[in-house]
């Protein structure tokens, strides 16, 4: 098959948008692994017509990752890396889209269907037109959940390696992310005594007690906040100090007449430098105190990107002005190839309302992401 040119941007729309739309109409949640399945199928519809490329599915603990290589290339120089999960909504009614004012509006187009959509295109017409490049397409299902079964899984026990990964996944089309903080996610557990709400005598209420710990919880990351802002000001967009959000409550109970045996809340704790997953997890233990239970769901460690200046020339190039380098509140999968010091590139289109119902990406700058991702490659491997 002869080789093929780059689209020209009115096309390159056209194929974005409809690619998009197509993804954001699949609910591929947690809770429906036969719909991430479904999504893993379309994409496999989009990859199966690109010559001599392999295909290989693994999987996880039910969590399903794709890995596409060209045939003859093992460790690519440049490796896309991408994940199809989405968050949960409340009904199918909610997986759909829109265009409107020059956005797609839907579930998962800004985290990350629309980028997905992207490196899938770019990915395809690349290998048409430079046959042989070096080039690399990750994509997993549990980003959403920690990555543990996804990213961590392909890289430590698979093996998978590049020279570099692009990942669009944060930061935004001109701001290209250098640090990440480290994670904790923490689930806190008080236990008492079942009775009857009418006799509480006759019980041990764990909910009091689960409450004063959370708040001697707050105080200490009060702390942070005042120091990391000390003349009073939240105005600053970079927020370099721990963060502790209590994201969810939970008892065995629904009925209102009955006192909980136990009662546990979930915990996302995101620190910079220079703290550690081990120094915040024993600050947290003291603070919450003895009367209740810790355990660890996730811990990762602040990571420090060093994305390819090249990648930064691109962005400049494209964009004909020139990035901000930033430092980011969130996480990615990012860190489990930084633990084997594999550069890593994490910028993406402009998105919004992120895990909410109106979530949306521009699309102009979706077109200018795959821009950017198609020079830096082709100055990349040229």
């Amino acid at each position: 098959m002869p080789p093929t040119q780059s689209p020209d941007n009115e096309l390159l729309k056209s194929q974005l948008v409809g690619l998009t739309r197509d993804l954001v109409l699949i609910e591929s949640t947690d809770a429906k692994p036969e719909e991430r399945h479904r999504c893993f199928q379309l994409v496999r519809n989009h990859l199966d017509e690109v010559p001599r490329l392999n295909l290989k599915t693994y999987e996880s603990f039910g969590y399903e990752s794709l890995v596409a290589l060209p045939e003859g290339i093992d460790i690519p120089a440049i490796l896309f890396c991408a994940h199809l999960d989405v968050v949960e909504h409340s009904g199918p009614e909610h997986y759909r889209s829109k265009i409107e004012e020059g956005r797609i509006y839907g579930p998962g187009s800004g985290d990350m269907k629309g980028a997905l959509a992207i490196i899938l295109t770019l990915f395809r017409h690349l290998l048409r037109e430079l046959p042989g490049a070096s080039l690399g397409l990750a994509i997993t299902s549990d980003e959403e959940r920690g990555g543990e079964h996804g990213a961590r899984f392909l890289v430590e026990e698979i093996g998978l390696r590049a020279g570099s990964v692009i990942i669009p996944d944060g930061g935004s089309i001109d701001r290209i992310t250098v640090e990440e903080k480290g994670i904790l996610h923490l689930r806190v557990k008080a236990n008492g005594e079942a009775a009857h709400a009418a006799r509480p005598w006759f019980g041990r209420n764990p909910i009091p007690t689960l409450i004063a710990a959370l708040k001697r919880l707050e105080e200490r990351f009060d702390s942070f906040l005042e120091s990391g802002h000390p003349n009073g000001s939240l105005d600053d967009d970079d927020h370099w100090y721990p963060t502790c959000t209590v994201t969810g409550i939970v008892s065995p109970h629904e009925s209102v007449n009955c006192i909980p045996d136990w009662a546990t809340a979930n915990l996302d704790i995101r620190f910079p430098p220079p703290h550690t997953a081990e120094s915040v997890l024993r600050e947290v233990t003291q603070s919450l105190g003895e009367s209740v239970q810790v355990e660890k769901i996730i811990g990762a460690e602040p990571t420090h990107l060093d994305p390819d200046p090249v990648f930064r020339n691109a962005t400049e190039e494209v964009l004909q002005r020139e990035p901000r380098l930033v430092r980011v509140s969130g996480g990615s999968d990012a860190r489990f190839f930084r633990e084997y010091r594999i550069p890593v590139m994490l910028s993406r289109p402009i998105v919004g309302n992120l895990h909410g119902q109106n979530e949306w990406i521009d699309i102009q700058s979706m077109v200018d992401y795959y821009r950017i991702c198609e020079r830096y490659i082709k100055d990349s491997l040229h």
